[in-house]
């Protein structure tokens, strides 16, 4: 017997799904120990060290219910001289106070259809002007969510698709408890008994009809109400059945039973701390490692990390602002207590919204598209709330805990994430799930993550912080594509706040490129939209124009998508233009338009853009031809952390085949004035977080084949740049003249750095600054140089 189950749980952590007597046999046959570091393996597997709570507010819209059950002290009896329901503006301060305190979610709780049972219910309705309690329901989370930005999570009962429908615009997700699915419990004498929305049937057919209208949905067990341990699995697999068919049960909760006095069960025996372990394993084994599984942790005082060694990753919603109304005798746990009894066990205590971060990552098929927006603009790419008010481009600082001084926590590095920095330290190559691992880095990770990419900068690449002087030329913003993510390219003749479409001439940029050699520039970075009347002869005129201007300068120029529309238009493959322009004078290519290099992202952000193996392709063709680039990644806006890692793996083959990338370049998105942001269609760039480890993570990934970091001022603002030089960054990239791409998306952190302010962001970090040309060589004497009026000087990305 013995033997079996071991087989059982091996098969489990193999990836293989429990059936219904696979667990009623280890139900029956199994000690607690191995279902909990079964259940523990697999709950890493799928969140990692995150524990996930929602900042909440509370709202308990009526204590009316039509329900008795045996144990419920939030039902009430109406009472003489008070409201049947909480008015609106009543509703309406309780939310206001919520947010004011920091509060992202308003649980509206209530009992269910009050007004089928008590005339007091209906007429409160009726002076209230309204025919039903879900009908005022939406009402208020319509306002709540209008006025107060809180995303409303409707714990309203069972109710008919038709309810459900009315519900849903105004949800970010809803609740329903199945508790059992045990029809025993609805006899006589039971708990149930007089609760007709408390038979199973009821539930789960409401728990259908929100599957089959996408409405995210929070269910879950009531563990010790007299059911037994067969009982709950039959009800965890009444609810994985309907999982498995509409997706859309986004987390479980595993809640102990709670005497109360008053109750019809006030002396029946409250379930141990086994018993609870046991049930919350037994959830986790059932539905596997993806599922998120909650239990509240004010029903557990002391005894959280026996609670996540059973499988839970979340705590659920907690208010700093009013009571569990459902257990008012168990107060919620101060945020720095659950803070510390989490890091304890191990794990990393991290906010979310009201969808669980696997659905607020696809928030679009699960909410209606004004709530869609509001999740989307207020997640980081894991899904889990904004854990900051930085943002790229804005000229903001970036917050304490997102440097080297960050809050020491609790508890250690985890075993598992120190083993892949020295497997990436010592040269060696991560897999997908190992660098996505890296970028969820939080807390003790994050530190362990951003002080290793340091130590191997150093190693690396030496103390020195490089920069180039070059200037950028945009030479028309014109462009026949319409990527998502872009605000700078216009129309033929579009006027726009940013300032009309424009065309410079081969002769003006070859003068704009003179003015920066004058200026002590030595590269020209030349990027433009693509113009539809451009043809190959209009890019290899620019290079000669500059060519003829500056003989000396160095013209790195034409992102692989200009390769290809030249290309196309000569009738040429991307290699052969490629070699007339390096003819022509062309010294390297910038791995711009890049984006992510995953064509699941790209179909969303750049759908008329080249694809991933064509960016490859290109700048492969590129090196064969003795034409060097960089390369980049635009991040934080559709993509995940698994994209990331899947971009990082992409340039890391690329340069083990070819060797002629000479930097990699995090571009974090600035979402200001991306159309894609307007319409609601993406993140608001990166975290502070996300942006310091995508330089951390790059410097571990690509070692040792790119051993040149840089981090861009424009985006990331000086006193960001100077962390990420802490991060594992080791280069300014440019001095900027005439930038214009992420002013046009909204960005304020300048468009001229000069030399001043490159040595003043190195000094800061107590590093010395030097001067290279653009392929990292150092610059000669003659170009170190500069007259006094060049100490001025203004560049762009090298």
């Amino acid at each position: 017997m013995a033997q079996c189950a071991q087989r059982i749980l091996a098969d489990l952590r193999g990836g293989r799904r429990l059936d219904v007597a696979g667990a009623a046999f280890l139900a029956a046959a199994v000690k607690l120990d191995p279902i909990l570091a079964t259940a523990e393996a697999l709950t890493l597997s799928g969140h990692g060290n995150a524990v996930g709570w929602s900042r909440k507010v509370f709202i308990p819209l009526t204590r009316l219910c039509r329900n008795r059950c045996g144990y419920c002290t939030f039902a009430e009896s109406p009472r003489p001289g008070t409201s049947a329901y909480l008015g609106p503006d009543e509703v309406l301060a309780l939310a206001r106070a919520g947010a004011e305190a920091g509060c992202r979610e308003a649980l509206l709780t209530l009992g269910e259809r009050p007004e089928l049972r008590h005339p007091a219910a209906r007429e409160a309705l009726a002076t209230l002007g309204f025919d039903s309690t879900v009908d005022y329901v939406a009402a208020m989370a319509q306002r709540i969510f209008d006025e107060t930005g809180l995303l409303p999570h409707l714990n309203p009962g069972t109710l008919s698709a038709e309810e459900l429908a009315r519900l849903r615009p105004y949800a970010a997700s809803m609740g329903l408890m199945l508790e059992s699915t045990a029809t025993r419990l609805s006899e006589r004498g039971g708990p149930h008994w007089q609760c007709p929305d408390k038979h199973p049937d009821v539930r789960l057919a409401t728990l259908r009809a929100a599957g089959e209208q996408a409405i995210a949905m929070t269910s879950g067990i009531l563990v010790g109400i007299g059911e037994t341990r067969l009982e709950r699995i039959e009800a965890l697999f009444a609810l994985r059945e309907l999982n498995d068919r509409y997706g859309h049960i986004q987390e479980l909760i595993v809640q102990n039973f709670r005497a109360k006095p008053r109750t019809a069960m006030a002396l029946a025996s409250e379930p141990d701390l086994a018993e609870h372990q046991w049930t919350v394993a037994m959830a986790r084994l059932i539905f596997g490692p993806t599922m998120s599984i909650q239990a509240p942790p004010n029903l557990r005082p002391g005894e959280l990390a026996p609670l996540i060694r059973a499988g839970i990753n979340d705590w659920g919603g907690i208010s700093p602002v009013t009571p569990d109304h459902v257990n008012p005798e168990a107060a919620w746990p101060h945020i720095a207590t659950l803070r510390q009894e989490t890091e304890t066990a191990g794990r990393e205590l991290v906010e979310r919204l009201a969808l669980v971060p696997a659905f607020a990552r696809d928030a679009a098929r699960w909410t209606a598209p004004g709530v869609a927006r509001a999740i989307l603009h207020s997640t980081d790419a894991s899904g889990f709330a904004r854990d900051d008010a930085w943002h790229a481009g804005s000229g903001a600082p970036l917050p304490p805990e997102a440097g080297l001084s960050a809050r020491r926590a609790a508890r250690a590095a985890s075993g598992d994430l120190l083993r892949l920095i020295d497997e990436a330290s010592a040269g060696g190559e991560l897999f997908e799930d190992g660098i996505t691992a890296l970028f969820e880095a939080r807390g003790a990770d994050y530190l362990a993550v951003v002080e290793a990419a340091d130590r191997l900068r150093a190693a690396t690449v030496g103390e020195g912080v490089s920069f180039v002087a070059n200037c950028n030329i945009n030479y028309t913003n014109i462009c026949k594509h319409r990527c998502g993510f872009c605000a700078f390219a216009k129309g033929r003749s579009a006027e726009s706040l940013r300032g009309p479409a424009y065309v410079l001439s081969a002769d003006e940029v070859g003068q704009r490129a003179l003015e920066a050699h004058r200026r002590g520039a030595t590269e020209v970075c030349l990027q433009g939209g693509i113009h539809p009347a451009y043809t190959g002869e209009s890019y290899l005129d620019i290079v000669a124009a500059v060519r003829g201007a500056v003989p000396d300068m160095h013209i790195h120029a034409f992102s692989p998508l200009e390769i290809r529309h030249g290309a196309a238009t000569l009738g040429l493959s991307p290699a052969a233009f490629l070699r007339r322009l390096r003819d022509a004078g062309l010294g390297s290519l910038p791995g711009t338009a890049a984006e992510v290099l995953d064509d699941e992202v790209r179909a969303k952000l750049c759908p008329d853009k080249l694809g991933s193996e064509e960016w490859l392709a290109i700048v492969r063709a590129a090196h064969e031809v003795g034409v060097p680039t960089t390369s980049t990644i635009m991040f934080g806006h559709v993509d995940t952390t698994r994209h990331w890692a899947r971009h990082l793996l992409q340039l890391r083959q690329l340069q083990r085949d070819t060797g002629g990338i000479t930097e990699f370049v995090p571009l974090p998105f600035v979402h200001m004035e991306s159309p894609l942001w307007h319409k609601g269609r993406s993140r608001s760039g990166p975290t502070a977080r996300e942006a310091v480890l995508m330089h951390a993570v790059a410097r571990l990934a690509l070692h040792p084949l790119i051993p040149n970091i840089q981090t861009s001022w424009v985006k990331m603002g000086p006193a960001g740049a100077g962390l990420c030089l802490q991060a594992g960054a080791n280069d300014l990239g440019g001095t900027l003249m005439y930038e214009s791409i992420t002013r046009a998306a909204g960005g304020l952190n300048g468009q001229e750095m000069d030399g001043t302010g490159m040595n003043r962001i190195a000094t800061s970090i107590g590093r010395p600054l030097w001067r290279r040309n653009t392929v990292y060589g150092r610059a000669s004497s003659r170009e170190n140089a500069l007259p006094p009026a060049c100490t001025e000087t203004a560049a762009c990305i090298g």
